[in-house]
């Protein structure tokens, strides 16, 4: 049975505030616990007043303390915002507090606009490109300490906090072929070179000490209701959302609507279904099918599920109609994924 996880954006709907927010998110984690999803990620993103999760290692500390076996991470910590050694020490204490349930999911985007990225680093010196050596410094930290080591992550040092690499390109798929690391791709919101970055993973994989095969978990928006009219109105929060984005006017998550006529241009549709296109919406048989021909395309070993759905009990039946429909999957995997 593929694993089932969860991503979370800590969203703020509108007309509601961070600290509801972030009661939602831990509410949710509580939830996922119970209905036996494996991972509750959560997402550095700054400069958006409609996320509430920007400081996503102390999210991470209150949903790990708020929950008892799920394992907490992220999806991710964006590498060049930070120097390799503050996120070793702060996953260090993470681990310390919480050992053998946190993950560490990296990405290299800023998970803002570039104003916002300096404002962050105080020096325009971070970038993407630093990105590989960065990564193999911070494995480096989670090292054990050797004699008359100068810098060592305290606590970091010693523990095994598995590292993940995130990406929507082809980069992030090739270093974590390269290193041996699991690999999480961004499919729910940058489809375009998902099915590419899967062959170069599978195909260039090199086993390590952390990982002996390829490991792929694909993201994915789900939203499931009772019909599949109900979904679709949900589903609505999430479309104006991306419009909005694109329009260099993010906000708060905004309440579904009856129909999105009117409210996006054609070209503004196009745009927002095909970023979107990795979404199953519907009632629960609709959902099973588009999970598993998500799976048969893809082979994934596992799925990263996120849901912007702005009343908070609607967002909680959808995990619990998702998690429902676990044992129904099909088991089948794509002969081409199976041979990589």
């Amino acid at each position: 049975m593929v694993p089932f996880s969860v991503l979370d954006l800590s969203p703020i709907p509108a007309g509601s505030d961070a600290g509801q927010a972030l009661r939602n998110t831990l509410d949710l984690a509580r939830h996922a616990e119970r209905l036996g999803f494996k991972r509750y990620w959560l997402a550095e993103h700054h400069n958006m007043t409609g996320i509430a999760s920007a400081a996503t290692a102390v999210v991470i500390g209150h949903v790990a303390a708020g929950t008892s076996t799920i394992r907490v991470g992220s999806g991710g910590i964006m590498l060049p915002n930070h120097s390799p050694l503050v996120i070793a020490e702060q996953f260090g204490t993470l681990e310390s507090l919480f050992p053998g349930r946190i993950d560490l999911g990296l990405g290299r985007a800023p998970g803002s606009d570039m104003r916002t990225a300096r404002a962050l680093r105080r020096t325009s010196g971070g970038d993407g490109d630093s990105f590989p050596q960065d990564v193999m410094e911070l494995q480096g930290y989670f090292q054990p300490a050797q004699p008359g080591q100068a810098v060592r992550a305290v606590p970091g040092a010693g523990l095994h906090v598995p590292i993940w690499l995130l990406g929507s390109s082809l980069f992030s798929a090739q270093l974590a072929a390269h290193l041996g690391l699991p690999f999480a791709f961004a499919s729910h919101f940058a489809p375009d070179q998902m099915m590419a970055a899967l062959q170069v993973y599978r195909s260039r994989f090199q086993p390590s000490e952390e990982l002996a095969k390829p490991h792929v978990m694909l993201g994915l928006n789900v939203v499931a209701a009772d019909t599949d009219a109900e979904a679709r109105r949900l589903f609505t929060s999430l479309q104006q959302q991306f419009v909005n984005l694109r329009r260099g006017t993010p906000g708060m998550l905004p309440p579904p609507v009856d129909s999105m006529e009117g409210r996006w241009s054609p070209m503004e549709r196009a745009g927002t279904e095909h970023a979107l296109s990795c979404a199953v919406v519907g009632a629960p048989d609709t959902v099973r099918q588009g999970i598993e021909s998500f799976l048969a395309e893809t082979g994934a070993d596992e799925l990263m599920i996120t849901a912007q759905i702005f009343d908070h009990g609607a967002r909680l039946r959808s995990f619990g109609i998702v998690a429902g429909l676990r044992d129904q999957l099909a088991p089948s995997r794509p002969e081409a994924a199976s041979a990589a």
